[in-house]
Order: C-alpha cells, then structure tokens, then sequence
C-alpha cells in the first residue's frame, strides 16, 4: 500500500530505503481514487520514531492512505522540536470539522499518575469524543486503549507488581472476527508497561468483545461497536530494538527493570533480539484497514 506524507518527513527518507512504497503530495493527487485518510493522533514523547513505525505497519495493504499527524495542544513536548510539531502536526481545533475513515491513538508513558492527573486528559477525551462521529473506526494502542477503556466503558486501570516487558505469547479467543483473520493460534506481541485494564473487567462488559489474550500479559485485543472502537493492550507497531533501547535508557537511569523476557536468545543482551511480531503486526494493521476502515467507510467522507 503507498503511504502519503508530507514530501519533507523525514520518516519518509527511511521509509523508501526499505523498500517501502511512500508517496509524496504531487503523485498522489494525480490518481483517480480516494485514499483512505487516517489521523494519528501521536502523544509518544519521541515522536519520529513512533511515526515510523506507524508508517511502516500501515504499508502492507495496496489501498492508498493519506495520513494526518495529531498533537495535543495542552501539552508540551520536551524531546520533539518545536519544529517538527510545527511543520508536520496539526490540532484537533484544525480538524474538527473534518471526517475521518480511521483515527489511531497512540501510547504515552504516563502510567503512574491518574488519568485526570494527565494535563492533556481533557482535550483527548474530546477527541475520543469527537471519534464517535467523525471517524469511522478508532483504534488505541497500549495507554490509548487504557484511557479508552476508562472513557467510554468506566474500566479504570491498576497498577502492575512490576513493570509487564518483553515479548508475551497470546491466543486468539474468537477466530470468527476479521479483525483476527490470518493470525496463528498463539502469537507473540510486545508489551511495556506499568498497568493493565483488568481483564475480568473487560470481559464482564456487554459492550467490549475480547479477540486474544495472554495468561502472562491479560486482555491483549477487543472491540466494541463492531469494530468501530479497537482496543490493543500492547505495541504490535514496536521495531526490533525498541525494547532493547527501553532497557538500556532505564538501566541508566538506575530503574528497577529485568531483561525484556522472551526477547534476547539466552536472555543475553548482548545478542541481537529476536523480531517475532512482525507478521501478526502487519497482519493486525491490514485487517483493521481492510475490514474496519475501506470495507465500512462511505466512498462520500462527509457522511461519516
């Protein structure tokens, strides 16, 4: 599938160096179909790299996506430039009167404090209002699917004896939706995190449907609405060494943190980690594009 970017992102440089077809604004208009437009609302405090990854799970279905990159306005970033925001981003205040066929929202490492105690609470819960009516399908990776979860069916989360990190197997608990379509019975994903949305919550809501899950990490996936809210308790969208940067950056902070289980061979941080989520990831994003977004959007966006 082509990604279209802004021609001077400078996801878009890597993008193509791995082969991967991205498509600037110029070749784009110059194609008699409509792309899909999903916004990703971005609230990871290294913002380039969760763009990249984002962009790169995106890729692998042959429908055009015309991607809009969201900031939060209450709040501001201390490790993205100014810049980058200011060229690349845009606020819900810019959008708000415009549809979307998808809207992902991202994690954000603010897992120890309250929801409420989060300066940017209001404004995303205006969002994931405001997703209600002019989206077609959300979907909330890892502290995005907690606060979603808090917002729209009351399930607050709980704080983990230590921190869930490294890469958990899981099993797919209902075969017969799309969203799962494709996957092996048990698959790995990774996780990094503090809480969890407690499982026998999610499952004793009407409303939430559970799609996989794991005996190490909880509820992994569900959905409500028929799709039109996802919910993915862990990032499928991570590289190879994002865990591993993870646990060097806490080791040298001097953080209470074990070797990412399930990750190096032997448990050797000297050795290259083991990539075993790409195929369910790509194959996560594809279903949600294709099932949820392309076969569901109206052709004329303005009647989402």
């Amino acid at each position: 599938m082509p990604i279209k970017t802004q021609s001077e992102l400078p996801a878009k440089e890597i993008l193509e160096n791995e082969n991967i077809f991205v498509m600037d604004e110029n070749r784009a208009m110059h194609q008699d179909i409509r792309p899909l437009q999903v916004c990703i609302l971005n609230i990871m405090p290294v913002k380039q790299d969760t763009e990249l990854q984002l962009l790169r799970a995106l890729s692998n279905t042959p429908l055009q996506v015309d991607v809009t990159f969201l900031n939060v306005k209450s709040h501001t970033s201390l490790n993205t430039s100014a810049n980058h925001l200011n060229k690349f981003y845009t606020t819900i205040d810019e959008v708000r009167d415009g549809k979307f066929d998808g809207l992902i929202i991202t994690g954000a490492p603010v897992e120890d404090i309250t929801f409420e105690e989060v300066d940017y609470w209001e404004e995303l819960c205006g969002i994931m209002e405001w997703s209600k009516t002019n989206v077609t399908s959300t979907l909330h990776i890892c502290w995005g699917a907690q606060a979603a979860l808090y917002y729209h069916y009351g399930i607050q989360k709980r704080q983990l004896p230590e921190k869930l990190f490294g890469v958990y197997p899981h099993r797919v608990s209902n075969r017969k939706i799309p969203l799962v379509r494709g996957f092996d019975d048990i698959f790995m994903a990774p996780h990094s995190r503090h809480t969890e949305s407690p499982s026998e919550e999610i499952h004793a809501c009407r409303e939430l449907t559970v799609l996989a899950e794991s005996e190490e990490a909880g509820v992994y996936l569900a959905l409500a609405n028929g799709g039109k809210q996802i919910f993915v308790n862990g990032h499928p969208e991570y590289d190879r060494y994002t865990l591993h940067n993870e646990y060097i950056r806490d080791l040298n902070k001097g953080l209470p943190i074990h070797i990412p289980y399930h990750y190096y061979p032997n448990d050797d941080p000297g050795e290259k980690p083991l990539l075993q989520w790409r195929s369910h990831s790509n194959n996560l994003y594809s279903n949600w594009l294709n099932y949820y977004v392309y076969q569901i959007t109206p052709y004329d966006i303005r009647e989402i």
